[in-house]
């Protein structure tokens, strides 16, 4: 078994100003119909949001970077439990994970996400 870990942050003025810029092709490219779902019904806050589902996915890469040879930033889906928990939905996962872990945080100007992942 092996421990694998990942971490990022990013600056939500740099996913906002994306997001303004390229609109549906940026979100359409980067996240899944869920995770814009979840995104925007936060209204003042979505941009937060967005950023911290983009860094967990970075700190997913990460993570894992060893077992993929590129980014296909959908194949990492981050959602919440019905107590508001992130979780992370891998999808075409041909990993042996054990278990894998996320914890995403932000505030009014960074979002950074933490992943961890047992891997057999």
């Amino acid at each position: 078994m092996q421990i694998k870990t990942g971490i990022d942050i990013i600056e939500i003025d740099r996913i906002k100003q994306a997001i303004e810029k390229f609109d549906q092709t940026f979100l359409q490219t980067i996240f899944t119909q869920k995770e814009i779902q979840y995104c925007e019904s936060h209204k003042m806050q979505k941009y937060q949001h967005y950023a911290a589902r983009f860094a967990g996915k970075e700190a997913i890469f990460k993570a894992l970077s060893s077992y993929y040879t590129e980014c296909k930033w959908k194949e990492f889906e981050i959602l919440n439990d019905e107590k508001g928990r992130p979780f992370i939905n891998l999808k075409n996962n041909n990993i042996k994970i054990s278990s894998i872990d996320i914890s995403i945080s932000h505030c009014q100007n960074y979002a950074v996400a933490n992943v961890t992942a047992l891997i057999d």
